[in-house]
């Protein structure tokens, strides 16, 4: 088994489930309202897209009810969280997370977080994968030596930016493509450092 390469198809599903609850919670408190089309704001008024570092949690649905797509956000949420910690590493653990995490973007849990469900669940489907039986070359014993640092700046960018945003939020939002390019070179990076981590630990 890859145990770095699990490890990483466990906690990236573990942000995606921990963000279906989050979005699930903010469109119940929407109530039984129509959305004005498929691409939602998860938190309603007061809240204000362009003046929160977060554009309002943007997400879609393909119900006509905030109240039922939130409810579903959130039990899908809760599904992906109890199955990335407990089951992801069994031989089908990751083709479910792929799945669960789509289904996760088309009932109100968020944009980016089923994306980093769905990349979980790609890893996840590798951890039973028999590793390359030569000697890893000087590009993978690098990747190993910075394992787990990639994946352990994503989560803490992940967590970090709600309590950072609430206290600092024009800061927050004022650096936000730099986030984005962040996460977007954390999610590969975490991957390949975890792949040659399993690689070096089976020599």
């Amino acid at each position: 088994m890859r145990k770095a390469t699990g490890a990483v198809a466990a906690w990236f599903g573990v942000v995606a489930g921990v963000a279906g609850l989050e979005h699930g919670f903010f469109e119940i408190l929407q109530g039984s309202a129509r959305p004005e089309g498929l691409m939602i704001a998860s938190m309603g008024s007061p809240c204000v897209p362009e003046e929160v570092w977060n554009a309002c949690e943007p997400a879609m649905t393909i119900l006509p009810n905030f109240l039922i797509t939130g409810m579903l956000a959130m039990i899908i949420g809760l599904l992906i969280l109890v199955w990335a910690v407990a089951f992801v590493r069994r031989k089908h653990g990751g083709a479910i997370l792929v799945l669960l995490s789509v289904a996760l973007l088309l009932f109100g849990g968020g944009l980016f977080p089923p994306l980093i469900g769905i990349l979980g669940g790609a890893a996840g489907l590798k951890i039973h994968k028999p590793l390359p039986g030569k000697k890893p070359n000087s590009m993978l014993r690098l990747a190993s030596r910075l394992w787990p640092w990639p994946l352990v700046i994503f989560l803490v960018w992940i967590f970090g930016q709600f309590p950072v945003g609430y206290f600092f939020n024009d800061f927050l939002q004022s650096i936000m493509g730099f986030g984005v390019l962040l996460i977007l070179a954390m999610l590969p990076a975490s991957v390949y450092t975890a792949y040659a981590q399993d690689v070096q630990a089976a020599l």
